[in-house]
């Protein structure tokens, strides 16, 4: 699974401390903190039909990392949404695109680790795309191939996996491991074995409960599994519809055995996964729980969504 260039991208406009400027201009300082360090904080946002899904929630959560980070300075959600509608506005995008906002600690004074370098700052960047969920139809339909990772998760006495920072070299490193085995992503243990996510997006199974539980339980990982919108919006969903949900350590046998699994994340939405480590997952070829789900966070991307146009 391998992203394309959308002709429709060409000329973007992209948006940095309020500039538009075009894709191919360069914008961002060599002594810009994301440079030098990776020291900055990102979101990943969809439009649907005029509206941006969960904005409010997105920027919550963009705000608490840059604190966990200790930024001097961070805008307000005011201000930020304000430079997102007029970055769309100016590419004149309105349904079925992506948005990466980023924000950095800002220009350091000379190059260096240390944050009081930073004389100016912080930096805001809005990438508006044009771009449909990642998986392609054909994946959708089909389902993922998983491989699990050497590469571990850090749990939160190493690097808390609530910020939402921008060194994304732990999933580099997996999603390697997935394209040197044909696959199209990689599973990622914590560091005590069980399941956190995979180099992209959240991980849920269905299966059998456990004990005294007798219903099929959509399940997700907890601990190392960092805060995800999309995947709170499905247990939110679970639990208005009366669907058997939880949130626990998950082994990979779990996995291997569970009658579905699935992904979610913003840049992907929902989809099936059909063979972890060469084991097939039995539930993706049949009418399952798993396009319920689907449907109805479809149907709720359709009601939770600010207007682009205020």
């Amino acid at each position: 699974m391998l992203q394309k260039f959308d002709e429709r991208n060409r000329d973007l406009l992209i948006n940095i401390n309020g500039e538009l400027i075009h894709r191919d201009q360069a914008g961002i300082s060599p002594f810009d903190s994301a440079v030098q360090g990776g020291d900055a904080v990102w979101e990943g946002l969809r439009v649907y039909n005029g509206t941006i899904f969960k904005l409010t929630e997105h920027l919550d959560r963009l705000v608490s990392s840059a604190k966990a980070l200790a930024f001097a300075q961070i805008p307000s959600h005011d201000e930020i949404k304000h430079e997102i509608r007029k970055t769309l506005n100016a590419n004149k995008m309105r349904d079925n695109v992506h948005i990466r906002l980023t924000l950095t600690r800002g220009v350091k004074v000379t190059s260096g680790m240390d944050p009081r370098l930073n004389t100016a700052g912080p930096t805001l960047i809005v990438l508006a795309e044009h771009k449909a969920p990642v998986y392609a139809d054909a994946v959708s339909e089909t389902g993922l191939r998983l491989i699990t990772s050497s590469v571990r998760r850090f749990p939160p006495d190493c690097m808390d996996p609530k910020i939402h920072h921008c060194n994304l070299i732990q999933s580099i490193l997996a999603k390697i491991e997935a394209n040197n085995a044909g696959a199209d992503d990689a599973i990622m243990l914590d560091t005590r074995g069980f399941v956190a996510e995979t180099n992209a997006t959240h991980l849920f199974i269905v299966a059998q409960g456990h004990g005294y539980e007798e219903r099929t339980v959509v399940t997700s990982p907890t601990h190392a599994c960092p805060e995800g919108i999309t995947r709170q919006t499905v247990l939110d969903l679970c639990a208005e519809h009366g669907i058997a949900h939880d949130v626990r350590d998950i082994t990979l046998t779990e996995i291997y055995r569970a009658s579905e699994v699935f992904c979610t994340g913003t840049m992907g939405e929902l989809v099936s996964v059909a063979e972890v480590d060469g084991r097939k997952i039995c539930g993706v070829q049949t009418s399952s729980l798993t396009d319920r789900i689907r449907a109805l966070y479809m149907k709720y991307t359709k009601t939770q969504g600010e207007p682009i146009d205020l």
